[in-house]
This record gives structure tokens, C-alpha cells and sequence, in this order.
């Protein structure tokens, strides 16, 4: 994982910072979930061993917003918070319903109580999945849901975390039109030409270790590396199906984007962590180059 590059003009070019900057930003993963509280130090401890050196704690609901600033608490430095109103909000393990005006107002009081903690607010944004939405009010409510999160983000001076599922151009034409300028998309399934799109607005795009058995590995033939970051979306978007996603597995996004763009390791390394540190400029307090 951290051989030099064996390209030798890459190497004239990266060796004096490399040596400065060696490891990932995990930019959007789900480390307050169930599925990680009997072994959370173990997984802690494997994603740094594997040259983890930050992750982004996103949100999806009000109930979980004072767990994750108390895991940001746990390993200062290292675990980030992100607050914010996901568009599918679960009734029941066997029910999921849209978003609605009535799951931001409950979150909106615990998100002013933290502000000065957080790095971005997420996990935000559109999910259009036909189980999700019966009727253009559904959809309408998620976008209202959105519009002020984005408001909220602004105030703040914060970047969002976005989440854009079947719904990829209505996410960013959104976004446009609400002039937020500080935007990552994370696991993006919209068309690669969408995407550009996105990149023309200066948001960047984080790919997940799912990219191995995943459609979008046109997305990553097309993207620019600087509008690049790394994610695990961790319990999900593993390698495998059905089997538990961990922070880990980010050196796994790394290596298929060395492959398919055909740069080292290193360079992927180095310049994902450098877009994360442009969009989420508070992780320079725990990652100095």
C-alpha cells in the first residue's frame, strides 16, 4: 500500500510530498451503526493499521445524532461528526418511508447544539427508488427537506454530504440551484455526463469499495481525480454483498481507482486527501501535512 510510484516521472514529482501526506480520508461512513457496537475498537484500530488516518461520521436520523458526536469524543481526531436529515427515514426494520418537513424539525434543535462540531451536514439529499416515492408529493417533500439542510450548510459555512439515489440529476440540479458551492456525492449511480455536471459546480464525488462489482466504473473512467475522494458508506457498500462493510476496505476504493486511471497508489492517495481536506478544511486540524 505504500510502495513508491514506479512511474519515475511521477516520483520526481510526488516523493517530497508524499512524505508529508501518507494515508486516506474515509469521507462519508456510517461507524454509528448497530452493526459496529460490539467491536468498535477492533475496527477502529484495523482502518488505521490500513493508513485510515480521518473518517466522516455521517447521520441519518435525529436518533443518532448524540451517538456520533459521543464516538467523535471517543477518538478525537479521528472520528469527525456530520449531522443531518437522510431522505429515506425507517418507520419499522420492514418499513422505510420518504423524508419529511416533520423528522428536519426534530433534528434541527440537537444539529444547533453541536454546529460547532461539525464537519459537513449529512447524510442529506434524494432518493427517488419507486418504494420510496408513490407521488410527486413525496418527492416534493424530500426536496423541501433538502432546500433547508442546504440553507442550514450555508449558515454554517459547511459543506453537505449527499446522498443521490435514483436521482442523480434532480440531486445536482437541486444543489445548482441553491447555490452550494461545498458538495461531496457519495456512491453517485447517475449517468457519468450527470456527474460532469457536478464537477462543473466544483462538487466532488466519493467512491465506495462496491465500485468492484458495481455499474459505475464508467463514473470513474470519466471523473477527474481532483474531484475524487474515497468512502466506505460502512456496514454497506463492501466488496462483497451481504457481508459487513468496514473503514478498512477504503484501501480497496484506492487500488480500483489506481487501476482504472492508471496512476500509483500514492498519487490516488495523496491527491483524495488533499480533495478532502479542500472540502471538509476542518480535518486539517487532525491531518498536517
Amino acid at each position: 500500500m505504500r510502495t513508491p510510484p514506479s512511474n519515475p516521472e511521477e516520483a520526481n514529482v510526488l516523493v517530497p510530498s508524499a512524505v508529508h501526506m501518507h494515508g486516506y480520508v474515509d469521507c462519508h461512513c456510517h461507524i454509528s451503526s448497530g452493526d459496529f457496537d460490539k467491536d468498535i475498537e477492533e475496527v477502529i484500530e484495523s482502518s488505521k493499521k490500513a493508513g485510515l488516518l480521518a473518517l466522516l461520521a455521517v447521520a441519518e436520523h435525529a436518533g443518532e445524532f448524540d451517538k456520533i458526536i459521543e464516538l467523535s469524543r471517543r477518538f478525537p481526531g479521528f472520528i469527525f461528526p456530520c449531522l443531518g436529515v437522510h431522505p429515506v427515514q425507517e418507520v419499522s426494520p420492514e418499513q422505510q418511508r420518504g423524508a419529511s418537513v416533520q423528522d428536519l424539525e426534530a433534528a434541527l434543535p440537537i444539529i444547533e447544539k453541536y454546529k460547532d462540531q461539525l464537519v459537513a451536514i449529512g447524510e442529506v439529499g434524494l432518493d427517488f427508488t419507486p418504494r420510496y416515492v408513490h407521488c410527486d408529493a413525496d418527492k416534493d417533500s424530500q426536496r423541501q427537506v433538502l432546500i433547508r439542510q442546504a440553507q442550514i450548510a450555508k449558515e454554517l459555512d459547511l459543506p453537505l454530504n449527499v446522498h443521490s439515489r435514483s436521482a442523480g440529476r434532480p440531486t445536482i440540479h437541486l444543489l445548482k440551484e441553491q447555490g452550494v458551492e461545498k458538495a461531496l456525492l457519495h456512491a453517485f449511480d447517475g449517468k457519468p455526463s450527470v456527474a460532469m455536471e457536478g464537477v462543473k459546480a466544483g462538487y466532488f464525488f466519493s467512491i465506495p469499495p462496491s465500485i468492484i462489482r458495481s455499474e459505475q466504473q464508467k463514473l470513474v473512467k470519466q471523473l477527474p481525480l481532483e474531484n475524487i475522494c474515497l468512502e466506505t458508506d460502512s456496514p454497506a457498500l463492501g466488496p462483497e454483498k451481504q457481508v459487513r462493510n468496514e473503514p478498512k476496505n477504503i484501501c480497496i476504493s484506492a487500488e480500483y481507482i489506481s487501476k482504472i486511471k492508471g496512476v500509483s497508489l500514492q498519487t490516488v492517495m495523496e491527491v483524495t486527501t488533499q480533495n478532502a481536506l479542500r472540502l471538509f478544511p476542518k480535518l486539517k486540524s487532525a491531518i498536517r501535512p
